[in-house]
């Protein structure tokens, strides 16, 4: 991996990170149109240049994180059932992450879910419209949501906003409850991940290899800071189709690679 490399993956990393899209299926087809090869670092690079997007929550949303200790309590509760399901099944998620199939399976379904879910709850009447106004009950329910998006492909943000609106949320809210969501579970998953590159590889990090992370992290942080600002917007005038008819679009996508053999070079276990 160069710097070209790391600044690519950090912009998909940045813009898909908060969206309903999938970083997943997104970071295998940038490695793979790179030609990557695979490694630990790539494997620890990819995770770790989240933290630069959980970066651009607390700076945008700064406020929201000097509340009162409800709203960390709403965050624990949501963040527990992933961080248990995780903890017990890494090995069977992994297992689920170096099939490519299931990814593409992931995405077009989801894609299917928000076209159909779009129109729903645009019928309903979503009257919570501030993250005070959700209980810890269901602060719960949508980390159940986000125990589903363990399933490569289906997307954390995708399930979480998914399960806002099943809470009775507003789109808006359901997408800032997912990001701050976002939170714990991706400074979790970072610190995970360089545990194990230390513990399991036994990797020490050169000085290129720092740089890489530096620089990746800056991106991702920069990026998303923009993805988050016209998503929130966005939504808000037009809902979810057109993620809808993106996710079935890329899911066609990586079914065609598969089946042409493109992914036989990359290890898509380091997504």
């Amino acid at each position: 991996m160069n710097y070209l490399h790391a600044i690519i993956l950090a912009i998909i990393e940045g813009i898909t990170e908060f969206l309903p899209v999938s970083s997943t299926g997104h970071m295998i087809i940038g490695s793979s149109a790179m030609g990557i090869a695979s490694d630990p670092f790539v494997k620890v690079f990819t995770v770790a240049i989240q933290f630069g997007a959980i970066l651009s929550v607390l700076v945008l949303y700064w406020r929201r994180f000097l509340q009162n200790f409800t709203f960390y309590l709403r965050l624990l509760v949501a963040f527990l059932p992933a961080a248990v399901f995780g903890l017990l099944f890494k090995k069977q998620i992994d297992g689920l992450l170096e099939n490519i199939v299931v990814v593409a399976i992931a995405l077009i379904a989801g894609g299917v879910v928000f076209l159909l879910l779009d129109d729903f709850f645009a019928r309903r009447r979503l009257q919570e419209t501030s993250i005070d106004h959700i209980s810890l009950p269901k602060s719960f329910n949508i980390g159940l949501f986000q125990v589903i998006s363990m399933v490569p492909g289906v997307s954390r943000s995708a399930a979480t906003i998914i399960g806002g609106l099943t809470q009775g949320l507003s789109p808006a809210t359901a997408a800032e409850f997912s990001f701050f969501l976002a939170v714990p579970t991706m400074f979790a998953a970072t610190c995970k991940s360089l545990w194990d590159y230390v513990k399991d590889e036994g990797g020490t990090f050169t000085g290129q290899e720092i740089g890489l992370l530096a620089v990746g992290n800056l991106v991702a942080f920069v990026v998303a800071m923009l993805a988050i600002k016209s998503f929130i917007r966005y939504l808000s005038q037009h809902g979810f189709k057109v993620f809808g008819y993106y996710r079935i679009a890329v899911g066609i996508l990586l079914l065609i690679l598969w089946k042409l053999g493109v992914f036989d070079q990359v290890d898509v276990g380091n997504f």
